[in-house]
């Protein structure tokens, strides 16, 4: 059921992607070929958000469209998918295809070409996200998504538990959505999804973990976090999220943080229900996070557990140093993210640990080296002029050196540091 209006003009969209993907529209209409825009693109366009890449559904076969166009990459060409390369740009090409028998809860055993657009919306997830768009205006609607975006409401196309038996992850991505966008979820939906809840341990917890993602960095995490655990799906991924209660005020703390600093949303999150660098360890690898943001996340958990560890605020002089020794086993980058993240608590929850903060920066600052390749002096340097045998002693004592230089105790200077090498190996020797 098609709806003309007037010729579309895109707002939400980069000029050039729009007219890209518009050319590889209008070159498949010349060919004979039905061609619209469809998905999360119609969507975002429709909703005032950015758009961030453009899909296009066909009447084309993937053959078809192969031979149409010089640069076409086979990306998923079984599936009716091939990514068509247009100025520069890669464009996801579809043919109209309905899907049967999803075994394993996610893959079709069977895809079958269709000539319908409607059918092929039919199979898609949320009802805002089976529309389709003509390069003249034309849109498809046969789901009323746009009511559906218009009543801020999440529905599943057709019956929830079918759609969700499909692909299970369409329940954490309900969820996301929900967050992300504000919207409410329909009762028909959620009840599809604590009937099916259950097959969701059959996803990859890799599939999981980036719809977490853009939920954590989204605008409003604490009404996905709601919503993952009060419809029990927290439970049922195949590495469970162990929740053991809430602090509060910690995980109010994680939306005060910029959502470009996921990762330091993640270590509030993990810190405000309890789970230590220990624990987070093993379940970051089974959730599939990169070693890099998984040492980012645990750094932070690590330098919680050490700076809190013991009491704080009688001896200013004893925190300065415990600080700076904190920053030189973790490094100045672990230091400045966890400032941000005790920022982002400590204004609700205490103000005490403000003034904590805010020494803990004007240490920082005052640190003139930070690590062994800031010293004024190196390991060969020292073996030279000590004329000893290399040991475990050379460690040491640029270890010594760095806090010495770190505390304020000496000047990073070449003299000085030697000096005070042959002053501590004279010691040793005595």
């Amino acid at each position: 059921m098609a709806e003309h209006r007037q010729d579309i003009k895109w707002k939400y969209a980069d000029p050039a992607m729009a007219a890209g993907s518009a050319e590889v529209i209008r070159i498949l209409l010349e060919n004979g070929y039905e061609a619209y825009w469809v998905g999360g693109c119609v969507r975002d366009e429709y909703m005032g958000r950015n758009v961030s890449d453009m899909d296009i559904t066909t009447s084309a076969l993937p053959e078809a469209t192969s031979s149409i166009f010089e640069r076409v990459i086979p990306t998923g060409i079984k599936h009716g998918t091939v990514t068509v390369m247009m100025n520069g740009q890669p464009f996801e090409v579809t043919t109209y295809r309905v899907e049967e028998g999803y075994e394993d809860h996610r893959r079709p055993s069977r895809v079958t070409f269709v000539r319908e657009i409607e059918e092929d919306l039919r199979r898609r997830d949320f009802t805002m996200n089976a529309m389709a768009l003509g390069i003249d205006g034309t849109w498809v609607d046969p789901f009323d998504g746009r009511k559906d975006i218009d009543l801020r409401l999440i529905r599943c196309v057709g019956e929830a538990r079918l759609r969700f038996r499909e692909d299970a992850l369409r329940m954490v991505r309900c969820i996301r959505f929900a967050s992300v966008f504000g919207f409410s979820i329909a009762k028909a939906t959620w009840t599809g999804m604590l009937e099916e809840r259950d097959t969701l341990s059959w996803v990859a917890m890799e599939r999981i973990r980036s719809e977490l993602d853009k939920m954590m960095s989204g605008p409003d995490p604490l009404r996905g976090l709601e919503l993952l655990k009060g419809s029990g799906l927290h439970s049922r991924m195949k590495i469970p999220f162990p929740y053991k209660g809430h602090e509060q005020a910690i995980m109010q703390a994680i939306p005060e943080v910029p959502s470009e600093r996921l990762d330091i949303r993640w270590a509030l999150l993990l810190f405000g229900c309890g789970i230590k660098a220990a624990e987070a360890d093993m379940l970051l690898r089974e959730w599939t996070f990169s070693n890099r943001r998984r040492e980012l996340i645990l750094g932070l958990l690590a330098f919680q557990e050490t700076w809190f560890g013991e009491e704080r605020g009688r001896d200013p002089e004893a925190d300065r140093l415990a600080w700076v020794r904190l920053v030189i086993e973790r490094g100045a980058d672990a230091a400045e993210n966890w400032l941000l993240m005790q920022e982002a608590i400590s204004p609700v929850d205490s103000p005490a640990q403000t003034f904590q903060v805010d020494e803990a920066r004007k240490w920082l600052r005052e640190m003139e080296v930070r690590e062994l390749k800031d010293l004024g002096v190196s390991g060969n340097e020292l073996l030279k002029v000590m004329d000893r045998r290399g040991g475990p002693w050379v460690g040491e004592v640029l270890n010594h050196l760095l806090l010495q230089c770190a505390a304020g105790f000496l000047v990073n200077d070449k003299q000085v540091l030697i000096e005070e090498a042959k002053r501590v190996m004279n010691n040793e020797v005595r």
